[in-house]
């Protein structure tokens, strides 16, 4: 009797053994479970997807990563000149910026063709960063054009927060159904995107869509006080603003359905 439990005891042995060793096999080969204090890895893979995510929606169909062209070389106003608004402060590059100084109403600044032909006028995007340093009204009031038609982007008007496209059958960014309240904070940069084709304007705010405009049964036009700022232009309203990092890029045509009537 006593042999059998030595002999049971010794077969219990092996297979706590061979558990142990199949135990340690799915180890070698990954397949572990989770412990405290590591889910910081799985959180990581999370966060590269999510990453991912963003980077495609700020990427989008149809552009050509590699075409990006420089519009401002981070020294001077080379291809730029100070938007004659009258009562605009005096325009400067510091520190790798373009600074727009409080203005009575308007500072900024606007592509000169005489020296260098627009790049694009549609089927194209445009990318800049903007701060406000000081005020409470626009720091970016980005006016494109949409083939021959104008159009401006505005960012923090009307008080401070007022954000939309101005204008579209007339109605500026305070009035149309692009119009939003953003809080801005000063002294923070602030990264603009946007797309122009036949069919549609869109923009974002920190990689946010925030504008998504059809444009196809619509009137473009620019209110009146930034005229000069056509065919491209970025000012500022009674605010002191910064601006770097513009450039822009071709995009493919978009096929967009028509919507019903």
């Amino acid at each position: 009797m006593r042999g059998r439990l030595i002999q049971i005891g010794g077969l219990e042995l092996r297979i706590a053994a061979l558990a142990a060793a199949i135990l340690l096999g799915g180890m070698a080969l990954g397949e572990r479970p989770a412990l405290a204090g590591q889910d910081g890895e799985k959180k990581g893979a999370g966060q590269e997807s999510k990453d991912e995510k963003e980077g495609g929606q700020q990427g989008g169909k149809g552009e050509k990563d590699d075409k990006w062209q420089s519009l401002f070389d981070g020294e001077s106003l080379k291809h730029w000149k100070v938007t004659q608004f009258g009562g605009q402060g005096d325009v400067h590059v510091e520190d790798g910026r373009i600074v727009l100084p409080f203005g009575s109403n308007l500072t900024g600044i606007t592509w000169d063709e005489d020296e260098k032909e627009l790049p694009h006028r549609i089927d194209y995007e445009i990318e800049l960063e903007a701060m406000r340093v000081d005020g409470t009204d626009f720091f970016c009031g980005l006016t494109f054009p949409v083939g021959e038609a104008p159009c401006s982007l505005i960012v923090g008007g009307w008080g401070g927060g007022v954000t939309g496209l101005s204008s579209l059958d007339g109605f500026d960014a305070s009035q149309n159904n692009t119009s939003q309240w953003i809080n801005y904070k000063s002294e923070r940069w602030y990264h603009i995107r946007l797309r122009v084709t036949e069919n549609k304007i869109e923009a974002w705010l920190d990689g946010q869509k925030i504008v998504d405009a059809d444009i196809r049964r619509k009137k473009l036009s620019i209110r009146p006080e930034v005229e000069l700022s056509k065919p491209l232009g970025i000012a500022s309203f009674q605010t002191t603003a910064a601006l770097k990092g513009i450039r822009i890029r071709p995009v493919e045509k978009a096929a967009d359905p028509v919507p019903e009537e």
